[in-house]
């Protein structure tokens, strides 16, 4: 399965896919999209295309986005939420089911610490995905996401897989006792 993960941010919104088989991850491409200027139409028209572009080209069969964290600029909480409708909404007109992650849930999953900084991340997601070069911190970020979403989807199938094991077992039981 192809996994997306999306940084979303107005000016540099950065994508990481990676491909899980099984518990293998592997990385498959990342990169950052920009945006420039001083037309927010424009640069959100821009943000839309690039990442259609991206959905386009590595067909990815989930996603997920970071959730917006506020800051106290609200007009720059407001931008950044912006960016993220244009996150969510592409992978969801690509007809792929999106995940959203808070920043700490994603560094808790790929690092195992909350409150982890950007260098430790980075980090595990080179060790994770061995050889991965970033194209920069948000498509780095990017990819922790994707990571984060790939072992949420293993760990809902291994759910679904025991409770499906468990309920044919419950019936092989009832009829043997019928």
């Amino acid at each position: 399965m192809r996994v997306i993960g999306i940084d979303p941010g107005l000016r540099n919104l950065g994508w990481g896919v990676i491909e899980m088989e099984g518990s293998r991850l592997r990385h498959l491409a990342n990169g950052t999209l920009h945006s420039a200027g001083t037309d927010l139409a424009k640069r959100l028209l821009e943000l839309h295309q690039g990442l259609t572009a991206v959905i386009v080209q590595h067909a990815p069969e989930a996603a997920a986005v970071e959730q917006t964290f506020v800051n106290k600029d609200a007009v720059a909480t407001l931008k950044l939420g912006q960016a993220r409708g244009i996150a969510l909404l592409v992978p969801a007109q690509a007809g792929l089911e999106v995940g959203e992650y808070a920043p700490n849930a994603v560094k808790k999953t790929v690092v195992g610490v909350g409150h982890a900084d950007k260098v430790q991340v980075q980090h595990m997601v080179r060790h994770q995905l061995p050889g991965v070069t970033f194209d920069s911190a948000d498509s780095a970020d990017a990819l922790a996401i994707a990571i984060c979403h790939a072992f949420h989807l293993q760990s809902a199938a291994r759910l679904g897989a025991a409770q499906l094991s468990r309920t044919a077992l419950s019936h092989t039981q009832k009829r043997r006792r019928a």
